[in-house]
């Protein structure tokens, strides 16, 4: 009898931070891709679009991959299709929802007719080479969401995607948990499990109770009424539909990404929407205002979003006035909440009341499992390893040590981060060796361009300003022709610091006239005009401000 070949396991993204889930499955050497996301970009990435995983082990080894099967249409886990997907190609297989949001992504970037995409229900197998897989139901914030079953000669692996366990979604669509106790009973090899809520103790509170908690905002409000919420969240809205139809008020949406995922949504069977509930924005003030809702993305005070757009009194058609109602229906996602706060603030000032999660818990419910899914998810299965996934490291941590308290041996858990290989095999499970791995930054149509140091100077340059120097010298002697000009951003206010900028000037004269040697350079560096400018200025600002501006010095010779 052959003995089976070893299973390789290589996350990409996802392990060791929120968002940018990419993992790859090998096995007689062929690589299954699974979910391709992406993460958006934090202070520390200023100018920044978006942040995608570095693949650069795919495209070393594109002739070994047979394709992506991806869980849900989630940024976090489709999002870096259009800049990935062309370097590696291959098909892309998933629900029908996913597939929707992805073409038209993929439309956007001219990739629509070049790729191969294969729509796959739920509990039908299908073979990708080595890999037999079977998508299995499960609950998430967005609709059309799924586990994997993935089965090789060694043994069947779960990997759960994004999940949680609500017995009465609105879409009447609970997580599987037959199939998943099917799987266990046959046994399964390994268990990789989210983790982002591995720390929210408790059971998964069902989305209907916010249902019940839109029923009464908007049975007391007398004004307009904007709720805003994740586009993709396509359940959220169906009960923001079915609310606005029971106290009578029809409906404007607004934002681009989440008219387009309701048009996806509405083809598919996803939302039920009845017949002239739905108004054009640009009609919006043809009706009284105490008679529409607003539905809007922005939920997370993205700039340049619908509901930014609202707030700041910038929106073509929809303005907020005092007695008006703003929701937030979505999660304050960490590392937002002062962006979020702002814009709350904002709107209290125009005289809106606005309601969020800190204020009405019911209002949202997250997409993730707690400690009481993730137990259940253990017991159903009850894997032979476990790798935790999907969170930072502390999340991983705690999601092994539960994993531990469940029955798993601690010796057949592992936490990964991204770029280790993990191997199991006969002998058991191990890290077994390292492949690149990383961030890559996508700003307008650059992809990877973009590197630490760029983003050093862009930091250094919103912290510090920037200083201009012109100086004219002469070519033959280098003696200068007039006075130097400077230029100033985000340093000082120019018209207000004439004496500043006049002692600038001299400090750049002195060491042009005091030379290499004046200004503390070795002989043998035989520093420029450039070199002594640049050094001057540095010097003086420091001196004065205790800033480090950049300084950029044009030489002209003449």
């Amino acid at each position: 009898m052959t003995t089976p070949g070893p299973l390789e396991i290589i996350p990409l993204g996802g392990l060791g931070e929120i968002g940018m889930n990419l993992l790859v499955y090998g096995y007689d050497d062929k690589l299954l891709v699974v979910d391709c996301g992406l993460t958006f970009p934090g202070n520390d990435t200023p100018g920044v679009d978006v942040i995608i995983p570095d693949v650069g082990f795919l495209t070393e080894n594109r002739d070994r991959v047979l394709g992506f099967v991806l869980t849900h249409g989630h940024e976090d886990h489709v999002g870096a299709m259009p800049y990935i997907w062309p370097d590696v190609e291959g098909p892309i297989y998933g629900s029908a929802m996913t597939l929707g949001l992805l073409k038209g992504k993929f439309r956007e970037h001219g990739l629509l007719e070049k790729a191969t995409m294969i729509e796959v229900g739920n509990r039908q197998p299908f073979q990708v080479g080595p890999f037999n897989l079977t998508f299995i139901q499960v609950s998430h914030s967005i609709v059309d969401s799924s586990a994997l079953a993935i089965k090789t000669s060694l043994g069947t692996i779960i990997h759960t995607g994004d999940f949680k366990i609500d017995h009465t979604p609105v879409d009447n669509r609970p997580t599987d948990l037959y199939s998943l106790a099917r799987y266990g009973e046959s046994g399964v090899l390994a268990l990789l499990s989210d983790s982002t809520n591995i720390n929210r103790q408790g059971a998964t509170i069902s989305e209907r109770v916010v249902s019940g908690a839109l029923a009464k905002v908007f049975a007391k409000s007398q004004e307009l009424l904007i709720v805003a919420t994740f586009a993709s969240n396509i359940q959220r809205i169906q009960q923001i539909l079915d609310a606005a139809m029971a106290v009578n008020r029809k409906v404007v949406i607004s934002g681009r990404s989440m008219q387009t995922n309701i048009e996806v949504a509405r083809s598919l069977g996803f939302l039920r929407i009845p017949e002239n509930i739905i108004i054009d924005v640009r009609s919006f003030s043809h009706h009284p205002r105490k008679d529409i809702v607003v539905i809007s993305s922005g939920s997370q005070g993205e700039h340049n979003s619908s509901l930014s757009r609202i707030a700041l009194g910038e929106h073509r058609e929809i303005k907020i006035l005092p007695g008006d109602v703003v929701v937030l229906s979505s999660r304050f996602i960490p590392g937002n909440e002062q962006t979020i706060w702002s814009l709350v603030n904002r709107m209290f000032r125009l005289g809106a009341e606005v309601i969020h999660e800190w204020n009405l818990p019911d209002i949202h419910v997250s997409g993730h499992a707690p400690q009481e899914d993730l137990k259940l998810m253990l017991a159903l299965t009850r894997p032979k390893y476990f790798i935790p996934i999907h969170g930072e490291i502390r999340h991983l941590h705690s999601h092994r040590n539960l994993a531990v308290q469940m029955g798993v041996a601690a010796e057949n858990t592992l936490v990964a981060e991204n770029g280790n290989r993990i191997v199991i095999d006969s002998n058991g499970i191990a890290i077994v060796g390292q492949v690149p791995s990383g961030r890559v930054f996508v700003d307008g149509k650059g992809v990877g361009d973009i590197s630490d140091i760029v983003l050093r100077d862009r930091r250094h340059l919103s912290e510090d300003g920037l200083v201009v120097v012109v100086l004219v010298v002469e070519k033959s002697t280098g003696n200068m022709l007039q006075r130097p000009e400077l230029l100033t951003r985000g340093v000082v206010y120019e018209e207000d610091n004439q004496i500043l900028l006049e002692q600038a000037k001299e400090a750049v004269e002195k060491a042009l006239l005091l030379g290499s040697k004046g200004m503390d350079f070795a002989d043998d560096e035989g520093a420029g005009p450039a070199d002594l400018v640049q050094r001057a200025v540095r010097r003086f600002f420091k001196r004065k401000l205790g800033r480090r501006p950049a300084v950029i010095p044009l030489v002209m010779e003449m």
